[in-house]
């Protein structure tokens, strides 16, 4: 669920991008659009027409009643033959718990990068961790283009029980709705408070009582302050990377008893990875409260926080 702008940007090198990599995200991002068919006209079978017509239902509700965007995203339809809509490569540094960047020319500098083929992903890890950094591959069922094309419905996703597909049909049209430059944080924050807000709302429409959210694990948040405290100690390396081990198998039986996680080895780019997604939501659950539950009203509020925010330029982009 990543915000991933492609428009242009194979055509286009700024700075620290080459043209491999964007032939490849513009590749394959165009070639999972040439998979595309508005719903009306997909041939499926009845099971996949139900989803489809659950899933339209769904991206209604999300215009009319949480005012995200209005229009052709998720109209369509693509099968891809595959698991996963991209794979996702996330690194930090041996002692710290700072993503690196990659920097593009729409989307600014974010704290990923994706590829539509696993085998590309898993090499650019290997040269991350050779250079010293921990490194994390995992798949990820969609993404945003922020309002360069009509993101289809995917097969990665369609098969999801009805709360999980509301949830991620809202997630991505957050980024569509309020999508900051420079800040992977907030986006990715605001698009989980989004979800959630969004989820409680479709719940109720539905008549169904709402499950307990998602909170995220307080032993991960937990974790992340004790590495962070660490890596700001003058501990000699062999001294830190004990440490650092130590406070890094505290969440296996964790990452073991959440099912998103299954087989993720803990490290520095897990801890910083998670955080993207859930550090500043407390903020958010604050100003939607403040907004007493108005969608419109929080929404305005997000955006001024995002102008407060201050979005200096990365220390550390990645260079493919």
């Amino acid at each position: 669920m990543r915000a991933f702008c492609l428009a242009l940007s194979a055509l286009v090198l700024s700075g620290c991008e080459t043209l491999a990599y964007y032939g490849q995200a513009a590749g394959g991002h165009l070639a999972l659009m040439a998979r595309a068919r508005p719903v009306e006209e997909v041939d499926a079978d009845p099971a996949l027409r139900e989803r489809l017509k659950t899933a339209v239902a769904i991206r209604d509700f999300a215009s009319r009643e949480l005012q995200l965007p209005d229009n052709g995203s998720f109209r369509s339809y693509a099968d891809l033959g595959r698991p996963f809509a991209v794979w996702t490569v996330v690194a930090a540094p041996e002692f710290s718990l700072e993503p690196l960047q990659s920097c593009f020319l729409f989307a600014g500098c974010v704290s990923y990068r994706g590829y539509y083929d696993r085998a590309a992903a898993e090499r650019y890890a290997t040269g991350l961790r050779a250079a010293g950094n921990d490194v994390v591959v995992y798949g990820v069922p969609a993404y945003s283009t922020l309002g360069w094309f009509d993101d289809p419905l995917l097969s990665t996703f369609i098969g999801y029980p009805d709360a999980d597909l509301a949830r991620l049909i809202f997630h991505e049209l957050a980024h569509r709705l309020l999508y900051v430059k420079n800040d992977t944080t907030f986006n990715e924050s605001f698009a989980v408070a989004v979800e959630r807000a969004g989820l409680r709302r479709w719940l109720a429409a539905q008549g169904r009582e709402a499950a307990p959210a998602r909170s995220p694990a307080p032993q991960i948040a937990e974790v992340r302050a004790r590495l962070e405290a660490l890596y700001r100690t003058r501990l000699a390396p062999q001294a830190m990377r004990e440490r650092k081990r130590a406070e890094l198998e505290a969440l296996r039986p964790v990452l073991a008893r959440m099912p998103a996680f299954e087989g993720q080895e803990p490290s520095n780019a897990f801890v910083a990875s998670y955080a993207t997604y859930t550090e500043l939501l407390p903020a958010f659950e604050r100003l939607l409260a403040e907004a007493k539950g108005d969608l419109p009203a929080f929404y305005a509020l997000a955006r001024k926080f995002a102008s407060e925010r201050s979005s200096p330029g990365p220390s550390s982009a990645q260079r493919p």
